[in-house]
């Protein structure tokens, strides 16, 4: 009796290890309005999700002054008390690169719009992530409004890493930030080929190696969205939003010629947008193999275990692609 009771304390033991050593699962919020389905709550209560990256604002230039200024700051129309909220603030490479930025202007403007969004919405953060793909020519522009947004909020910082920027830290260098979020998507060119532009395993095993040696904490951010690429006399139109297989095959505008590739049948308009008799779709979308590929990849080449994944992006047109609990696997993945 005592052996078979020492048993079953072990096993809850090792339970409960494995459970706790789980990384969490959060999610980046992107649309303008946030306001959830009923779709989105259901994934937000199932996956026991406590922590949500918003996007805030974008910072772009002013086309006639060239001055930086806040682009589609977020409106939200539901309560979040409920979740941490970290505002997500996306910057534009371009920004980055002016010559005569000032750079302390634009980290109190932007900590001054993230603290009124906060105050109107009665929400309380506790960390704010910037969101930039800074280059060798933008990075001391970049890293000084980072020491700059971390000197005025007082708050936990994280920031944004692409893949280049971890096998290249040595020139890109580290921004002063408290943990990073390694974005394992966007890996390809945006282009009228065969390739898939959202995640290639040949393109992320260029720079999965380089992940032991990169000195920062990283958590993983994963996509789970899905576009077509707009095609013309082989040259790219441009990306079109929450289409997909399902959805074009549905539509008798469109005919499927391959697994990726729709032909437009008749001119048409589809969600805005004007198809012309004969331009191509290239549909691109994350299948649950390739979450659990990125996964086993990523836990594979670790210098630290993730605490976070964060799915790209919450959206009922996203989660409608997968099953319930393909969170919960792709987390149990590392």
């Amino acid at each position: 009796m005592v052996k078979r009771f020492f048993w079953v304390l072990l096993l809850l033991f090792l339970t409960a290890c494995s459970k706790k050593d789980q990384p969490i699962i959060s999610f980046y919020y992107w649309k303008t309005n946030l306001k959830f389905s009923e779709t989105e709550k259901a994934a937000l209560k199932d996956n026991e999700v406590h922590k949500l990256y918003v996007r805030y604002f974008d910072i772009g230039l002013d086309p006639q002054t060239q001055q930086p200024f806040p682009v589609s700051p977020v409106h939200f129309y539901e309560n979040v008390q409920e979740f941490e909220i970290v505002p997500v603030v996306f910057i534009q490479n371009k920004v980055m690169l002016e010559k005569y930025l000032d750079v302390e202007d634009l980290a109190k403007k932007t900590i001054h719009l993230i603290t009124e969004i906060n105050s109107k919405n009665k929400i309380n953060c506790t960390e704010i992530q910037v969101d930039c793909d800074w280059t060798l020519n933008s990075k001391d522009n970049y890293l000084k409004f980072v020491e700059q947004i971390k000197k005025l909020s007082k708050k936990k910082l994280s920031a944004t890493i692409r893949l280049h920027q971890v096998k290249y830290f040595k020139k890109t260098k580290i921004p002063n930030v408290d943990n990073g979020v390694l974005m394992f998507y966007n890996m390809g060119s945006i282009a009228p080929d065969s390739l898939n532009s959202i995640y290639s395993r040949k393109i992320s095993e260029k720079y999965l190696k380089s992940l032991k040696k990169y000195p920062l904490h990283l958590d993983y951010a994963l996509p789970i969205y899905s576009w077509a690429i707009h095609i013309r006399n082989q040259k790219v139109l441009g990306l079109r939003s929450k289409l997909n297989s399902s959805e074009l095959k549905k539509d008798k505008n469109f005919e499927q010629i391959s697994s990726i590739f729709f032909k437009v049948k008749q001119s048409n308009y589809k969600n805005g947008v004007y198809y012309e008799e004969n331009d191509l779709l290239k549909t691109e979308t994350i299948s649950p193999e390739d979450l659990k590929e990125m996964a086993e990849d990523l836990d594979d080449n670790k210098a630290q275990a993730p605490k976070e994944i964060i799915f790209y992006d919450l959206d009922e047109f996203n989660l409608n692609n997968y099953e319930k609990n393909i969170f919960k696997q792709v987390i149990s993945w590392f």
